[in-house]
């Protein structure tokens, strides 16, 4: 079985029982408010299927890219969910970095792979085109 099947396996068992996916951190969760949060630290993780769709709790949306620059909430929402999946994005400090932007970009290879087709541009960014595909359980 690749690594793309089991991580899908794994979500979709998740989904299945109602469970939550939690992924360790050094620290605990941060402000939930906002786009910005104010320094990077490592925060905790646990995924949780909210009407079908995953969500880590930080951001809800669909549209906001992470910032490679700053802590964002949008960038600890794509690292939470990329890292349950099986992804290494390294620490999950919401500063959407090169260790984020790799895991991504094979994420969006994987998900290409899936269909067969390019359906998710590569470009290692969390974005309109991308989230949906991040939050959906499959």
């Amino acid at each position: 079985m690749t690594v793309t099947r089991k991580r899908v396996s794994m979500l979709v068992a998740a989904a299945a029982l109602g469970t939550a996916l939690a992924v360790p951190a050094t620290a605990t969760a941060a402000q939930q408010g906002g786009d910005s949060v104010a320094s990077a630290q490592a925060y905790s993780c646990s995924i949780k299927n909210i009407n079908g769709k995953k969500q880590a709790g930080y951001y809800s949306g669909n549209s906001v890219v992470p910032s490679s620059g700053s802590v964002t909430s949008a960038g600890i929402e794509a690292q939470c969910i990329l890292k349950a999946m099986g992804y290494p994005t390294g620490t999950v400090d919401g500063i959407f970095g090169t260790n984020s932007k790799k895991a991504m970009r094979q994420f969006q290879t994987d998900v290409n792979k899936v269909y067969g087709r390019t359906v998710l541009s590569v470009d290692g960014l969390p974005g309109p085109q991308s989230w949906p595909y991040l939050r959906t359980f499959w």
